[in-house]
């Protein structure tokens, strides 16, 4: 057997101050392809508390060492020690402040792993988070340790006409032999985690922005040569960021230039380096013909979100990497905020509530559950997860809930002020808001610390002659690794009322419970809230507009979820009855299946949903949302164990097959309304048209409805735009009965754009999530298609991340095929490229609740994945707590 790369474990109980800090860094890059030559020279100050002649210890990775010098002086071989993952200077000297002088060489061209500094479709960049600058050069290598970066950039001209750094452009000019050189200053102190540099062949579109004080800012963004017209959507959402930033938290930009670069070859979805955004090229190439609705949506959110970090990241950083939901959590609420401002808040709620309980609930109840605020991590890379990020905006989202828009934005003014320019915590941010909202968030502060997704089971007791209702709650929180027994939670509810003749109920008073402003404060193991002068039996609304990330357990009758779906004056809550509705039917439909028997639907169910596609006074994004049924995945988790894919997946499809046949007449009707004139537009009422017809017609496909079919295979042919092509594409791959219709459309769609690669990306990944038997044989098809390379990590999300994730029946194939199929992948991507193998290696992470045949195939995929290869450390630590049994 062959023995993983191992790391030791991190904690933060041991966090210490750094015994040395840099104040200062100035680099020169003397940049090529193969060979690139860096000179850092570090302004290092000991630390009070540290004694005189403490070894300095700097971090390094796979760095070839040339030359050290100290306060100008070369030093012997005695006086330090230096190899490719560190360099320790034995000789200290002994005053507080010196300068230390490294020459490193580092080799663009081979460093496949995509951190640091590399080079990709003949563009030098870098990525640094978490510990990619220590691939640059020697460096203490932590997010508390800031410094004021001047760097200077040297290369060939023809090769990299483009020169670009973090900060202001100081100076710039020709050098003999054909180079030239640029010089960027940066003058606030940042980690070496926001350290940027690209050079390359690039073109680019300005903007001039004029912020709220009247500075002018210039705005660019360097895309590959002839895409600068798919740049526009991206320049005008980073427009209305600034400007939302300076009115909803008061924030302005503080450099005279703001870059954002788009590369094809990255292993995120964007990197917020201060000044200078690198970008994965998806998020930022949009246009009619090659971007969807979703893409725009994406643009906008994740060009929000960068930009935001500039304060909630970069002006104010974490401590260390355990505070790290500090500066994600908070900027995904604040890019929450924005996108529901400019869209629609209910949509925009939905939506993220959708990506939480399929992505982030899953994690909380496997085997890589963590904290929101881990303990403890092997590999760092590892903790980019939807814990840290999506449950980390709830948490915040909770406090700002709990203290109303007034005391939150106080508390936020209070954050900035006191903490800019500093490496702060978890702490140091709540104690903000209990200052100025004058709230206790001792108890909340467990949000933090433990792990997993409370349940909350839930029964009510109905006193007609008494008018009293008595709803019972209480809180449950499973063990996780590392945690078994957990504490009360303090879990902020908003709850509502609504009587037979759907009206809200207003209670003459509310007994039993702290409560203020409709918010309910759950902070014992149980509860039992009163509601007085209650004479007729309502529904009851429970965790309306989903006030905290939970599991609401209760036992609704269809009649009350059908009441709240039809009058709940809240719209999630409203979305969410419905969603339950169906759940309830789906589960009972797998089971039956299981059993070998023939599910059976509710007519009430059916004409529910025939109603709320003919509701105009809803707007049809939010009605295309309704009518989509809860997923694969999340019929799997409501199921819990024995989970069989097949049986999921054909009580799905059945479903939406009844609810295709009815809504067809519903479809003919609403043609009209649902039609968008005029040139493509991005806005939200357009794209939320386009997606109720698109819901509507792939339902009708689905059914069998000739006329669906006729529709989608002439939206196919004569569509104007990307998304209602894209969509009927995925219609006739996926649902048309007709084979020789799915091989046209493959065929017509890589014939119109095998020169784009973020569009052949979209062709790629609707064949992996495409159901059918054989599943696992066409993914290897793919994977031997010229385009396809395991090289570029969108391609391999595309392919074997689309059908680890969303192809269910294939990925669980019962013979275990689909499982060996994508270990061995990863095994080969873990020599290359481990960060993004190991994101791939989280499919895994809820194979125990398939039934025991899956169950086994699984197990025995990840055991030989981990015996027959010499694992990264990233695939090792995700590959270790999958198999961990207790």
């Amino acid at each position: 057997m062959l023995k993983t790369e191992q790391a030791p474990t991190v904690r933060l109980k041991d966090y210490r101050k750094p015994p040395y800090r840099v104040t200062q860094v100035d680099l020169a890059f003397d940049l090529g392809a193969e060979t690139t030559r860096v000179k850092a020279v570090l302004q290092i100050v000991r630390d009070a508390g540290t004694k005189p002649g403490t070894p300095l210890r700097l971090d390094g990775e796979d760095l070839d060492f040339v030359s050290l010098k100290v306060d100008g002086q070369n030093q012997g071989a005695k006086q330090f020690t230096a190899d490719a993952s560190k360099l320790v200077l034995h000789n200290v000297p002994a005053r507080k402040n010196f300068t230390l002088e490294t020459e490193t060489v580092v080799h663009p061209s081979a460093n496949t792993k995509l951190m640091g500094l590399y080079r990709s479709s003949g563009v030098y960049c870098t990525q640094c988070e978490a510990e990619g600058f220590r691939r640059i050069t020697y460096m203490t290598d932590r997010p508390d340790i800031l410094a004021v970066y001047t760097t200077r950039i040297e290369a060939d001209e023809k090769e990299a006409p483009v020169l670009l750094g973090n900060g202001n452009c100081v100076d710039a000019g020709r050098l003999p032999g054909g180079r030239h050189f640029s010089i960027w200053h940066d003058p606030h102190p940042k980690p070496s985690y926001l350290f940027a540099l690209v050079a390359g062949a690039l073109d680019s579109i300005h903007h001039d922005f004029v912020a709220k004080s009247g500075r002018n800012v210039r705005l660019g963004i360097y895309v590959e040569k002839g895409k600068t017209a798919r740049a526009a959507y991206a320049m005008d959402a980073l427009v209305r960021s600034m400007q939302w930033d300076e009115t909803t938290f008061g924030r302005e930009y503080d450099l005279d230039v703001f870059n954002i670069v788009a590369v094809s070859d990255f292993n995120m979805g964007a990197m917020e380096n201060k000044g200078l955004n690198i970008f994965n090229d998806k998020y930022v190439l949009a246009d009619p013909d090659t971007a969807t609705d979703a893409d725009y949506q994406g643009i906008e959110r994740v060009i929000a979100h960068e930009y935001f970090h500039n304060w909630t990241g970069n002006r104010i950083t974490c401590r260390d990497w355990f505070q790290l939901c500090l500066k994600e959590g908070l900027t995904v609420y604040r890019d929450q905020e924005f996108s529901a401002d400019q869209r629609s808040r209910a949509v925009q709620r939905i939506n993220e509530v959708r990506l939480l309980r399929t992505a982030q609930f899953p994690e909380d109840s496997g085997p890589l559950a963590h904290p929101v605020r881990p303990e403890a991590y092997r590999e760092i890379n590892n903790f980019y997860t939807t814990t840290i990020y999506e449950k980390g905006a709830e948490l915040v989202r909770m406090i700002a809930t709990m203290l109303g828009n007034k005391a939150f934005r106080k508390g936020m003014d209070l954050y900035f002020k006191r903490h800019d320019g500093h490496a702060a915590t978890i702490e140091d941010f709540i104690k903000c808001f209990a200052e100025a909202g004058k709230f206790d968030f001792s108890q909340f502060m467990l949000w933090y610390s433990q792990a997993g997704t409370p349940v909350i089971p839930a029964t009510a007791d109905h006193d007609r002659k008494l008018g009293k209702l008595t709803l019972s709650l209480e809180q449950t929180l499973a063990p996780t690794p590392s945690q078994v027994r957990k504490k009360s939670m303090h879990i902020p509810l908003r709850i509502g009322l609504i009587s037979a003749n759907g009206q809200e109920v207003k209670p003459t008073r509310i007994s039993g419970i702290e409560h203020d402003h409709g918010i309910f404060h759950l902070k014992s193991r149980s509860h039992k809230i009163v509601f007085h002068g209650v004479h007729g039996r309502p529904a009851i609304s429970i965790n309306r507009g989903f006030t905290a990330p939970v599991i609401i357990d209760y036992s609704q009758s269809k009649s009350d979820l059908a009441l709240l779906a039809a009058s709940d004056s809240d719209a999630f809550n409203r979305w969410q009855a419905f969603q339950e509705y169906a759940m309830r039917l789906l589960i009972a439909a797998t089971r039956s299946l299981m059993r070998a028997k023939a599910p059976k639907w509710d007519n009430r169910f059916v004409a529910i949903a025939v109603a709320i596609a003919g509701n105009d006074s809803c707007e049809p994004a939010y009605r295309a949302l309704a009518l989509t049924l809860p997923g694969e995945s999340e019929i799997a988790q409501a199921l819990g164990r024995n989970v069989d894919p097949n049986a999921i997946f054909k009580a799905r499809s059945a479903l939406m097959a009844r609810l295709g046949a009815a809504l067809e007449p519903v479809r003919s009707e609403l043609a009209a309304e649902l039609r968008t004139d005029g040139p493509f537009n991005p806005a939200a009422s357009d794209a939320g048209r386009r997606s109720l017809n698109n819901t509507l017609l792939t339902l009708g496909v689905i059914a069998n409805m000739p006329a669906a079919e006729a529709d989608s295979l002439a939206q196919f042919k004569s569509a104007d735009n990307m998304n209602d092509r894209f969509a009927a594409y995925t219609r006739i791959v996926h649902w048309h009965a007709s084979r020789k219709a799915s091989e046209m459309a493959i065929s017509r769609f890589a014939d119109r754009y095998d020169h784009d690669a973020l569009v052949m990306d979209k062709w790629f990944a609707v064949q992996a999530m495409a159901p059918g038997k054989d599943a696992c044989g066409r993914i290897r098809t793919l994977m031997k298609h010229p385009a396809f390379s395991l090289s570029n990590p969108n391609r391999v999300r595309s392919v074997i991340g689309n059908f680890a994730s969303a192809n269910l029946t294939g990925f669980h194939a019962a013979n275990g095929d689909g499982h060996r199929l994508v270990a061995q992948a990863i095994g080969k991507l873990d020599a290359t490229n481990p960060q993004v193998a190991a994101r791939l290696l989280t499919a895994f992470r809820s194979f125990r609740m398939l039934e025991p045949q899956r169950r086994k195939n699984a197990e025995e995929a990840l055991i030989e994945l981990r015996r027959g290869a010499n694992l990264s450390r990233d695939c090792s630590d995700i590959l270790d707590r999958t198999l961990r049994t207790d």
